[in-house]
């Protein structure tokens, strides 16, 4: 089982490695706190897109709601994984600060996607009557 974990902290130590490279290669270069913002929000949105009608189809009654518990409990497990990850391999450093950055990039692009999908409603709801 160690072994097993150590190989999943080596894989997100390369893709954390993939990103500063990236990172490093744009114009624009992002600090630390903006890019766990970005990835970790982008990541929970894909997760939100990928469980949520998982869950539709098993329930009837608040599902985006067990969703978003879902996927924010999977966010804090990952971001917390993440730093600790660093620490272990040495690939960056180990700052709650982070994990708040990501969990708010989440929090943040769920607001906007919650607006956005209350407002598709409202006006799905207003042409039907």
């Amino acid at each position: 089982m160690g072994d097993f974990l150590y190989w999943i902290v080596e894989i997100i130590a390369k893709i954390h490695n993939k990103i500063l490279t990236f990172n490093d290669s744009c114009e624009t270069v992002l600090d630390d706190k903006q890019l766990h913002f970005l990835v970790i929000g982008i990541l929970g949105m894909f997760l939100l897109m990928i469980i949520y009608p998982l869950f539709k189809a098993l329930s009837k009654n608040h599902i985006l709601v067990i969703t978003w518990i879902y996927v924010f409990t999977v966010i804090i497990v990952i971001t917390f994984s993440i730093e600790i990850g660093q620490k272990v391999t040495g690939t960056g450093n180990m700052e709650f600060a982070d994990i708040l950055s990501g969990v708010a990039g989440f929090l943040a692009m769920f607001i906007v996607f919650a607006i956005v999908r209350w407002l598709f409603h409202m006006i799905v709801d207003l042409f039907k009557n």
